[in-house]
């Protein structure tokens, strides 16, 4: 079945196919990580440096989720400098680093016409260290970004997104970590212009950190 656009315009891909498709790239991620070094093994010090991460993954909208109307598909790539994290803070489970992350996402439109999307992130990282050799961490924040090609329902090329997400660092020998995330990513222009159909979408992305 497809999803009937505002404008009476059908949608390309089906609804069933979505689900299927990211759990597949979910355990593909799973089977090729790296076993994660233990939190002694660690070099002393990679742990609260600056660093640099580069990442890539797939991302789709999920059509009639709050004002999302539009079917796309995107092939991220994401390049991050993360400034380096902070003392160690609290106790127990929830024991932790936060730290300023800035990136440089390229979102390449894949369905329904091939375009480029390009802008900056800013965001806020909160790490727990707490929990033995697997590293869970969120994220959240935003920023401005600039689309090729006004897509349907989106009256500017400039626009605002904002995001959160959660991932897992895989500690490695030479602090060359495996991060692993999941992204729910908002797009619209903030009612600066109409239509302003916003893109709700997920993202999944795996990626290495320098």
């Amino acid at each position: 079945m497809l999803v009937e656009g505002r404008r009476g315009k059908g949608l390309r891909r089906p609804e069933g196919t979505r689900w299927p498709w990211l759990a597949r790239t979910l355990l593909l991620l799973c089977m090729a990580a790296p076993v994660p070094l233990a939190a002694a093994e660690r070099p002393a010090g990679q742990d609260v440096t600056a660093s640099w991460a580069l990442l890539a993954g797939y991302g789709f909208t999920h059509t009639n989720l709050g004002e999302t109307r539009q079917w796309v598909e995107t092939v991220d790539l994401v390049g991050r400098y993360d400034f380096g994290s902070s003392a160690e803070l609290g106790r127990s489970w929830y024991q932790g680093r936060h730290s300023l992350l800035v990136e440089l996402p390229l979102h390449f439109v894949v369905d329904p016409a091939a375009s480029p999307m390009v802008g900056v992130n800013f965001l806020l990282s909160y790490r727990l260290t707490g929990l033995g050799a697997i590293e869970p961490y969120g994220f959240m924040g935003g920023g401005p970004l600039y689309s090729g090609t006004r897509m349907d329902g989106m009256g500017s090329h400039w626009n605002g997104n904002w995001q959160w997400g959660l991932g897992l660092r895989l500690p490695q020998a030479k602090g060359h970590d495996v991060l692993v995330e999941y992204r729910y990513h908002h797009i619209s222009n903030g009612g600066r212009r109409d239509p302003n159909d916003p893109l709700n979408s997920s993202k999944v992305l795996v990626g290495i950190r320098f």
